[in-house]
């Protein structure tokens, strides 16, 4: 009785094997090892090779490398989805022409998240409106692809995040998770004021980071005006100590770069409503006026 409950579970083989046919037998086998590639691809591959005159180690191979592709992309898209970006960029659309102050360079060397591995911080500093949010959403995306987890978030988000773990008593659990990322991305430091408690927070997570994983932060601050978001010299002394030990600075002053867009945008629609408008215009054959719709 033991041995036929053990087979009547969900995952138990199809009963009357010999009798059951190769397919059906596969797909079963397929599911239980997990290869979903290799369940959808294989009778295409098959016939493929078979036009061909492939042996079947290559065949094998064929198939084992479609599933290992298929697998990193998911899981690649697992680590972007466990990140919480607000949208997914990458420096492909970036204008490093309408920020001359970026080190470009520094940027696609970033890109490579070898600062990652290292535990290194990056600091993004400018003016509002200048894509630092967007080269940090970059970053976050390639050390996905990379490997790394990410997390982002917003520094008012954040505490708010730890305040409330706090009340709920599970800052810790919290601070263990945040620590535990490979690289932290904290967006928008300095639009906000925060409390006493809330920048005590914040430092907690930062110190707790130091030369143990990488950071991001994007600030529309020099670094000397920090004190007026974290309401202490000491505090924001201690801060910038550590997170310009091991730090690549991003210098991202100038235009508006959306305001650019957005200009351009607003440009590129009137010039269409123009051409749009000639070209539904008439002449008049009596007076040889244009006649406007």
């Amino acid at each position: 009785m033991s041995g036929q409950a053990g087979r009547t579970g969900t995952n138990a083989m199809p009963t009357g094997t010999t009798s059951g046919t190769p397919q059906v037998l596969l797909a079963h086998h397929l599911k239980q090892l997990k290869l979903p590639t290799v369940l959808r691809e294989y009778d295409k591959v098959a016939r493929e090779c078979a036009r061909e005159g492939v042996d079947h180690p290559r065949y094998l191979l064929r198939l084992i490398e479609l599933e290992l592709i298929d697998r990193e992309r998911r899981t690649i898209e697992r680590r972007i989805k466990a990140a919480r970006f607000p949208a997914v960029k990458s420096l492909d659309t970036f204008d490093f022409t309408a920020i001359p102050s970026l080190n470009k360079m520094l940027v696609l060397e970033l890109a490579r998240c070898e600062f990652v591995a290292r535990r290194e911080n990056v600091i993004a500093l400018g003016n509002s409106g200048t894509g630092k949010s967007h080269v940090a959403l970059a970053l976050g995306l390639a050390a996905c692809q990379k490997g790394f987890t990410v997390a982002f978030t917003t520094a008012a988000a954040l505490v708010h995040q730890l305040m409330e773990a706090r009340d709920e008593r599970r800052l810790l659990k919290q601070q263990r998770e945040l620590q535990a990322v490979k690289l932290l991305i904290v967006d928008e430091l300095g639009y906000v004021p925060l409390s006493a408690t809330g920048a005590e927070l914040l430092f907690e997570v930062f110190s707790q980071r130091y030369e143990r994983g990488s950071t991001v932060i994007t600030s529309n601050l020099p670094f000397e005006d920090w004190t007026s978001v974290l309401g202490s010299e000491r505090l924001t002394g201690a801060l910038l100590d550590r997170l310009t030990h091991h730090v690549h600075i991003l210098t991202m002053n100038g235009d508006s770069y959306r305001l650019k867009q957005s200009t351009g945008r607003r440009r590129t629609a009137a010039a269409r409503a123009e051409q749009n408008q000639a070209s539904t215009a008439a002449i008049d054959p009596e007076t040889g006026e244009l006649i406007r719709p």
